[in-house]
């Protein structure tokens, strides 16, 4: 069968060519012509608006207040963790991208959620472009998931998985991966720009049309972003990112993007012989067992999404040469160096020359700015060599003039340490609770130097 027509298309200024040019004709840039189908003459002149014209169904001009507004029903997984990360279970018509790093669990997790919806009694199918229909056989029993009715393909080629979808109308499936899938109708090699964009087109405009809920597995680059377009982060309605180390048995999944729920949700798994569990409490992964308190350690109650969480964080202090470090795992080195000059400038403590070690337990990352004050507090504990008090924590984030400002959502900060036996919480002074909260002790504070007072008479 003869292939479709291919042009070159700029994606700078969206001139075209009938061959690939290294420097674009029209705009002069380089590198930016990118393969496409080309129109094969009718009454769409757009290829890309005709394509999704099925899902703009025809309406008149309305008011907000006059458009009835209801719920996406909502199926859960059977993975609670997984659940919260969607926001409550997979959606009608719903496109999920995931990505990750090789090995660290998404093919796995995916197919336990089709087990247990399958189980259920929902219709599943899951495409594998990367591996045989055997070999996805044999993991599901490494995972213990005998007798599993999930439906598999082994197929890479669109047309195919299309009629698939069409002939077996599953309520949910699970293209694994995307960078595999390739059209006829291009004949660039599985993996590029052009075919990663019109495959992941089509199953979005089909998941739409038929209400199958797609997931899609996307590869990610050695920067550990999304391999491929950004416009296919655009396309779809939930992006999934796999977080942790594949030399540790826990996995973080973060939702970047998500219409249908809060992003920065984050659901935790281990990776056990049996596949992915949900962490019921994932604060215990973040704090260190120390049997007594020790010096350069702080607690920290961190909010990812709606979830609060309780992380260590801990500052190791040492004498350093003439030009001395700043180290930090987890946190922004820059915001580090930022805290020791409001330290050194409005509470006297003095690091000029000394070498500052700040890490982040657990392996997670902390970009809010409400860690400001026990990052603080971790380096003069180090610094005096004298530990906080058991079962202290602290939040709130410092400004250049020594101030320390509110954190959002801090009741729910405190709540969440109170119910995990804590006892002393240094917090800003807006975030202080109007009632008490039974078991915590709380100390507001204004200042960077009342913050530092309040600990040293505590000690």
């Amino acid at each position: 069968m003869a292939k479709d027509k291919t042009i070159y298309t700029c994606t700078e200024c969206g001139g075209t060519s009938p061959k690939w040019l290294g420097k674009c004709p029209h705009c002069n840039a380089w590198n930016t012509l990118i393969e496409s189908a080309a129109e094969s003459g009718g009454p769409a002149k757009n290829r890309y608006s005709s394509q999704f014209q099925s899902l703009a169904k025809a309406s008149e001009v309305t008011t907000l207040s006059d458009i009835e507004a209801a719920d996406m029903e909502r199926t859960p997984t059977g993975h609670e963790e997984l659940d919260r990360v969607l926001g409550g279970g997979i959606v009608e018509g719903g496109v999920v991208l995931i990505g990750g790093d090789p090995g660290i669990g998404k093919s796995t997790l995916l197919l336990q959620a089709l087990d247990s919806l399958q189980r259920a009694g929902l219709n599943t199918l899951y495409v594998t472009g990367e591996e045989s229909g055997a070999q996805v056989a044999l993991r599901s029993r490494r995972l213990g998931l005998d007798g599993s009715q999930v439906k598999v393909l082994a197929e890479i080629q669109l047309e195919k998985i299309l009629a698939t979808l069409e002939a077996t109308q599953p309520a949910i499936a699970v293209i694994d991966s995307i960078q595999t899938v390739y059209s006829d109708q291009l004949t660039s090699a599985p993996g590029s720009v052009a075919q990663v964009r019109e495959c992941a087109a089509h199953l979005t405009r089909a998941a739409k049309s038929t209400g199958v809920c797609i997931v899609l597995v996307g590869h990610v680059t050695k920067e550990g972003a999304l391999a491929g377009p950004r416009v296919l982060e655009h396309m779809v309605d939930t992006v999934l990112y796999f977080e942790g180390d594949t030399h540790s048995s826990f996995r973080l999944v973060r939702a970047i993007k998500n219409r249908f729920g809060a992003v920065n949700e984050i659901g935790v798994f281990a990776m056990t012989e049996k596949g992915l569990k949900g962490v019921a409490n994932p604060s215990a992964i973040f704090l260190s067992q120390h049997s007594e308190p020790v010096p350069g350690s702080c607690v920290l109650v961190t909010l990812e999404g709606t979830r609060p969480m309780l992380v260590e964080i801990q500052a190791l202090v040492d004498n350093g040469g003439p030009s001395p470090r700043r180290l930090s795992v987890g946190l922004d080195r820059d915001r580090l160096a930022m805290l020791l000059a409001v330290l050194h400038r409005h509470a006297g403590v003095a690091c000029m020359d000394q070498d500052v070690f700040v890490n982040a337990v657990g392996g997670v990352r902390i970009s809010e700015p409400a860690a400001d004050l026990a990052v603080m507090l971790a380096i003069t504990s180090s610094l005096r060599g004298k530990p906080l008090p058991k079962g202290f924590l602290a939040f709130g984030e410092v400004g250049l003039a020594g101030e320390v400002r509110p954190a959002p959502r801090g009741q729910e900060r405190l709540k969440e340490a109170a119910k995990l036996g804590f006892s002393v919480a240094v917090v800003p002074k807006a975030n202080a609770p109007k009632k008490p909260i039974e078991g915590l002790t709380i100390h507001a504070v204004e200042r960077v130097e009342e913050a530092m007072n309040v600990v040293r008479s505590l000690g």
